[in-house]
């Protein structure tokens, strides 16, 4: 039957996605299940639903209005959790703001994203003053001590979401340029991303979820929503420390974390690593640089399963996945870590990652001509809040192109092979060599600076600085990283400063890479 003869009922055959529904299904088909340990709190699947819904009621009270930004400030726990659920169904739009960055770094979001109300933890709360009094937004602060009696006062409410492709988030991040750019998500996406990060993990009612990986860095990949739509148990843990890891997850038989290589590492070296597979096994998501072999033939001694993924804030986390194939179970560990190692293919939801010349064609899948990485498609995002010169810039054709250059291997697996705008990732975090290089050159002695990655055993990268002062000036590398430190988030700053003459094309250009390679000579000092 021809589809121009079917009599149509509208909203018989569509609904608008949004990620908020993973909870209403949770809180009626897993209701009395354990849904969230944070601390001593512990709250089932309906509980936390009905927390979700008081919370959105509560916004409203307060006069937020659809549309409006909320942004949070907290550690992984039940606050963050609720928020993400929460704000939405008040029909706002939700601003997690990492709490790594400093007052007038977050001052700048509040400000950017006119933020209304800022929710946040009770030991931030100077933090969020200054950045509050810093923003020109005058957001109403909440700290985690009043949100209860806010929550507990209201009455639930739920927005329904009339457009999948409205605004559900802005997420913020220092990206590749020094000013942070606000990269917005819709609701389709951030659904269609969980059930993708689901799958592919294989989470299900019986799994148990350790946050390892902070929730607000690219909405913890996803994972709120996708280990909520599972009804698997949320294990916050604020801050990583191994001990206290190993101890929950043995104790809450956690089977899923996720976070970059260096969570990994510090998790195998501690004392209360395994050395055989835990019951349940373990499944460690690893992203934000390629786990290393040694890495992997740790975690497979420990009875640890890895899987390599690859995305970016603006790709709501992991567009990539390294899709292990059966075939790869019988090979030996360096072969094995090998394939794992490189970022992979879309995934389930994702277009096929391209990897594109200059001209915009696609290069020959030999592993051996670079291009740079371009992805599109339902999980990528709207574009960046209040910078369409940036949005159009970042997506010349229609296919975002992400700053990595690759290559793509004749199975059609891409691998990183360099990054093409200096981007130092450290410890999973994005540090923009370009803002690290403002601050030192506003230091008065300072004439030039160039920052680029050094490698490091533990972070896998770390920043350090090249620096020329100007005639007749003085200063000290303690000197320079404490101005950095007192401008910028601490991780940020440069670990170490080399003075001299810096070297330089005929242009007149720094030439950053007889810099990396400077930095990563075993005998360079420092």
């Amino acid at each position: 039957m021809s589809a121009n003869h079917v009599h149509q009922l509208p909203g018989l055959s569509y609904e608008p996605l949004t990620p908020t529904s993973f909870l209403a299904r949770s809180a009626a088909v897993f209701g009395p299940r354990l849904a969230v340990v944070d601390g001593e709190l512990s709250l089932t699947y309906a509980e936390l639903w009905e927390r979700a819904r008081r919370l959105a009621g509560a916004l409203a009270a307060a006069g937020v209005r659809p549309g409006d930004r909320v942004a949070v400030l907290a550690a992984n726990g039940h606050l963050l959790l609720e928020a993400t659920f929460g704000v939405p169904a008040a029909g706002a739009v939700l601003v997690p703001m990492n709490i790594r960055l400093s007052a007038g770094e977050l001052a700048y979001i509040l400000g950017h994203a006119e933020v209304s109300v800022l929710l946040h933890d009770d030991d931030l709360a100077e933090l969020a003053q200054e950045a509050a009094r810093g923003s020109g937004a005058a957001p109403r602060l909440v700290p985690a001590t009043g949100y209860e009696a806010l929550v507990a006062a209201a009455e639930p409410l739920l927005v329904p979401v009339a457009d999948e492709l409205s605004p559900l988030s802005i997420n913020y991040t220092s990206g590749t340029t020094g000013r942070p750019k606000g990269v917005v998500y819709h609701h389709r996406g951030a659904y269609l991303q969980a059930l993708a990060m689901a799958l592919h993990t294989r989470l299900e009612a019986a799994s148990s979820y350790l946050w390892t990986l902070p929730m607000f860095h690219c909405h913890g990949w996803c994972f709120p929503w996708a280990v909520t739509l599972a009804g698997a148990r949320h294990v916050c843990l604020p801050r990583v420390e191994p001990g206290e890891a190993w101890r929950l997850i043995r104790a809450h038989r956690v089977t899923h974390l996720c976070g970059a290589p260096t969570v990994l590492t510090s998790l195998l070296a501690h004392r209360d690593a395994p050395t055989a597979a835990l019951d349940p096994r373990l499944l460690a998501c690893v992203g934000g640089a390629p786990p290393s072999p040694a890495l992997l033939g740790r975690a497979l001694q420990a009875g640890i399963d890895v899987i390599h993924l690859y995305g970016l804030t603006e790709t709501y986390g992991p567009a990539v996945i390294c899709q292990p194939q059966p075939e790869w179970r019988g090979l030996d560990v360096e072969e094995s870590a090998a394939l794992t190692a490189r970022q992979g293919v879309g995934n389930v939801i994702a277009q096929r990652i391209r990897v594109v010349a200059e001209d915009g064609g696609d290069v020959p899948a030999d592993a051996a001509t670079v291009g740079e990485i371009a992805v599109r498609g339902n999980d990528v995002m709207v574009g960046y809040h209040r910078d369409p010169a940036a949005t159009e810039k970042a997506a010349p054709d229609g296919w975002f192109r992400t700053g990595d250059l690759g290559v793509v291997h004749p199975d059609g697996y891409v691998q990183v092979v360099d990054r093409a705008k200096d981007v130092i990732i450290s410890g999973g975090e994005n540090i923009a060599s370009v803002e690290v290089e403002n601050a030192l050159v506003s230091h008065p002695a300072v004439e030039e600076a160039a920052v680029v990655a050094r490698p490091h055993p533990h972070w896998g990268e770390e920043p350090v600085a090249y620096v020329s002062l100007a005639a007749g000036s003085a200063a000290t590398e303690t000197e320079l990283i404490e101005h950095v430190r007192a401008r910028l988030a601490h991780f940020k700053a440069p670990k170490a400063v080399f003075f001299g003459e810096l070297p330089k094309t005929s242009t007149g250009k720094i030439q950053k890479n007889v810099l990396r390679e400077r930095a990563a000579s075993p005998g360079h000092p420092g």
